[in-house]
């Protein structure tokens, strides 16, 4: 398992710190656009491996009645098609299901930057042992934002992680 604080593996440039920050916050918006829509409060941005932002998106479950819009696959199509996978980073404010974290193997997405995993801890273990590299920030923003979902939205909640 590779579980990364801001190193690199090869073929890949080096994550710092300030640039996964930034790189959440994007994903933290995301998330409190769905949120102040109704909806799961989970963002997501994938960036490709020059660091340009390809597309971005939130959970939309619940505004769009499609159990298949996460924040991961939002970010995804709205990306578009790419010739490929390699070198990107898939930046999201959770920590990936395992519908997502498919995903992410299926078109091998290089790196996984999650938010956090202390409210749920999807599938990075999994990608992580196949060669996926995870940055786990434990962004306490993060944290906070779904405590409080969850608190407010048990059902709801429930729904989305198939609960």
């Amino acid at each position: 398992m590779f579980l990364s604080a801001f190193g690199h593996s090869e073929g890949m440039d080096l994550l710092d710190r300030a640039t996964a920050l930034s790189w959440l916050g994007v994903a933290f918006e995301e998330a409190r656009a769905g949120l102040g829509e109704g909806g799961v409060p989970i963002g997501a941005a994938l960036y490709g491996a020059d660091g340009t932002l390809l597309g971005r998106g939130h959970n939309r479950r619940v505004q769009d009645d499609d159990p298949s819009t996460h924040a991961e696959t939002a970010a995804f199509r709205a990306a578009g098609r790419q010739r490929t996978y390699r070198g990107t980073t898939m930046v999201t404010t959770l920590s990936p299901c395992w519908y997502c974290s498919g995903l992410v193997r299926q078109f091998g997405i290089s790196r996984v930057v999650i938010g956090e995993a202390v409210t749920f801890h999807g599938g990075h273990d999994w990608l992580a042992e196949h060669g996926v590299e995870i940055v786990l920030l434990d962004d306490p923003e993060c944290v906070a934002m779904m405590r409080d979902f969850i608190e407010k939205h048990p059902a709801l909640w429930n729904e989305d992680i198939g609960a």
